[in-house]
């Protein structure tokens, strides 16, 4: 049926002139607006932690008033530091021989747990190991440089203290085994161990000050540094699948089936 100015087909007739194809969803356009947040955190995490460790080496390089800030800082928190013993103990933890050894272990679960599932491995364990080694290898390689290149004094003398490496080894080591795990465990956990990983590193902070191994602008440098190589094993984790969900059981899946297919049966025995 057609009207004056409609189309062919049209009850009532529409203006204009009929479409030839009909309209699709366009998903790809949805896609990009999904994926532009994701974009914009990520550049986040790498470009505002450089631009604050550049700020931070001017001010330490140049004697700024940061720079004079952070040693009065320094001696108030070492004035009212906890005893020796648990701070040091917090400070060790950023040692390599500690950190590297928690993150072997989790990169381990994660691969004992694809092994065990009946489907086999998983692609997760190759896809974020190389990251993850990828990142504790640039620690040094990023850490010693910036150091000669600061050459800043420590709190009871010594040079090359800017940024802390014992800071950035925490943050990369205990954030990349709490990203590599978190996948793998329950919910109630999947908010705790970044938490833990971030209280943690926290303390190694303080501990490093505390005992007047660095200054609290060493480790906040240390931190800026480690940051955009933690967000590139977020990354990695967050491109590869997860753990399978395991096979549901037949009465999860509906049981008994309602409707003409599941009474045939019922007809047939009452026909016998």
């Amino acid at each position: 049926m057609t009207g004056r100015h409609g189309g062919p087909g049209t009850l009532p007739p529409v203006p204009g002139s009929p479409s030839r194809f009909p309209r699709l969803a366009r998903p790809p356009g949805r896609l990009r607006d999904v994926r532009r947040p994701a974009a914009r955190a990520v550049s986040a995490a790498l470009l505002l932690p450089l631009l604050l460790l550049a700020a931070v080496a001017w001010q330490v390089t140049a004697g700024g008033p940061l720079a004079a800030a952070d040693g009065r800082l320094a001696r108030v928190l070492r004035a009212n530091a906890p005893p020796a013993g648990p701070a040091e103990f917090l400070a060790d933890l950023g040692n390599v021989e500690v950190a590297l050894p928690v993150l072997a272990a989790a990169l381990g679960y994660v691969w004992l747990r694809g092994r065990r599932h009946p489907r086999g491995p998983r692609p997760m364990v190759p896809a974020v190991v190389p990251a993850t080694v990828l990142a504790m290898a640039a620690v040094p390689a990023l850490v010693v440089p910036l150091k000669a290149l600061t050459d800043r004094p420590g709190p009871f003398g010594g040079t090359g203290y800017f940024p802390s490496g014992h800071a950035v080894t925490a943050l990369v080591a205990y954030g990349a085994a709490a990203l590599v795990v978190l996948p793998y465990v329950r919910a109630a956990l999947r908010r705790t161990l970044p938490a833990a990983a971030v209280l943690l590193c926290a303390g190694v902070g303080a501990g490093l000050v505390w005992r007047g191994y660095h200054w609290p602008l060493d480790v906040l440098g240390g931190w800026c540094l480690g940051v955009p190589l933690l967000a590139a094993v977020r990354w990695a984790a967050r491109r590869t699948p997860g753990p399978p969900a395991p096979p549901r059981p037949p009465e999860a899946c509906g049981g008994a089936h309602h409707g003409p297919a599941a009474a045939l049966p019922e007809r047939g025995r009452a026909r016998r």
